[in-house]
């Protein structure tokens, strides 16, 4: 059995406290390709949720994960809905399940807070492809909603959700190049104020 020995010379103790590397920031255009402010989920793994998590444990997710929005599956994998911190954190649609359903907050769940599939803003990713972000932006300009899931098909033929785009990652992008850029609730509101801007 052949033992690899490693020589200490390929080690050195630091003589000085260091930097950290860090992407250099993206510097994106409204004339940039809208695929530059896709969050693809080809290389990044999406958070989820089960259809009868509490939602205060979906809650600890979003805090842990760093995300504002969770997927809600069902036990075939389907994505049923999408559930944001705004369903969590508020009281409306909690309050209303309680109420509907006579139960306590610990018996809500995501599904019973959450926004369901078909009442979502979808475009197909090769849609997406052949715009840029002011393209975009102005087709979602009667869209009041924050996130717009990207779908494709996959090697089935079966509808799957590729990606998502949020209002807010618009506004990261973007916003320094409009000033000032108020900030954004949803598609809307970045595109009342990119319209009203020489671009």
């Amino acid at each position: 059995m052949n033992q690899v020995t490693f020589s200490p010379k390929l080690f050195a103790q630091l003589n000085t406290m260091p930097l950290l590397a860090m992407p250099t920031p993206r510097r994106l255009l409204p004339s940039s390709p809208a695929m530059t402010v896709l969050t693809d989920f080809s290389q990044i793994v999406p958070q989820s949720v089960d259809a009868d998590t509490p939602i205060d444990q979906a809650h600890l997710k979003m805090r842990y994960g760093g995300v504002r929005l969770l997927f809600v599956m069902d036990k075939q994998a389907h994505c049923i809905g999408i559930v944001t911190s705004k369903e969590v954190i508020g009281t409306r649609r909690i309050n209303l399940a309680m109420q509907q359903r006579h139960l306590t907050r610990e018996e809500v769940t995501a599904e019973m807070v959450m926004t369901p599939w078909h009442k979502l803003s979808a475009m197909p990713v090769a849609k997406l492809a052949s715009l840029t972000i002011e393209d975009l932006v102005l087709a979602m300009e009667a869209v009041t909603d924050q996130h717009l899931l990207i779908t494709e098909q996959n090697d089935n033929n079966e509808l799957r959700i590729r990606g998502l785009i949020s209002a807010s990652d618009i506004q990261n992008a973007v916003g320094k190049e409009i000033n000032p850029m108020p900030m954004a609730k949803s598609f809307a509101d970045i595109c009342q104020v990119i319209t009203g801007h020489d671009l």
